[in-house]
């Protein structure tokens, strides 16, 4: 059986944001968005996603034009559905509102059936210090491994 394709993955929003919730959610795409991702052909650093008139978004994603796309080709910065059920999106968009989250895309991929997926993830800002203790902390982690590892 086929595995998952990772083909973008926003790497700073691990260090920007605390994350506490991930969700799993379809694409609406396009012909061409579709075969330019299969190239690995994204970024999704900058992005983010909304909640409008009960419907998810996403922002700001970019999916490089298809080289050989010609005239039908998409815009790179278009504004994509993401397909998600009514209940998932009223859970998050209650977090949304109440708590101060912000709906961030971890990575594109595409899952084992070849389905292109993103996985959001509903975060809270870091604050510098913050920052500062998580790097701090993952130093602290490797030292200590690297004892264990000088002990065996």
């Amino acid at each position: 059986m086929a595995q998952e394709r990772v083909v973008a993955e926003n790497r700073r929003a691990r260090h920007d944001y605390f994350v506490d919730e991930v969700v799993e959610a379809g694409i609406a795409l396009t012909g061409t968005e579709v075969k330019s991702l299969r190239l690995g052909r994204a970024n999704i650093r900058d992005s983010h996603a909304i909640i409008q008139h009960g419907e998810c978004f996403l922002l700001n994603a970019h999916i490089a034009p298809y080289e050989q796309g010609n005239r039908w080709n998409h815009d790179p910065y278009r504004t994509r559905k993401l397909l998600l059920h009514r209940r998932e999106i009223d859970e998050l968009a209650g977090k949304v509102k109440q708590r101060g989250y912000t709906l961030v895309p971890l990575r594109i991929y595409f899952n084992a059936r070849g389905r292109a997926k993103v996985e959001l993830a509903l975060v809270r800002g870091k604050r510098q210090y913050d920052k500062r203790e998580s790097v701090a902390a993952r130093e602290a982690q490797r030292r200590i491994e690297r004892v264990m590892k000088s002990r065996r």
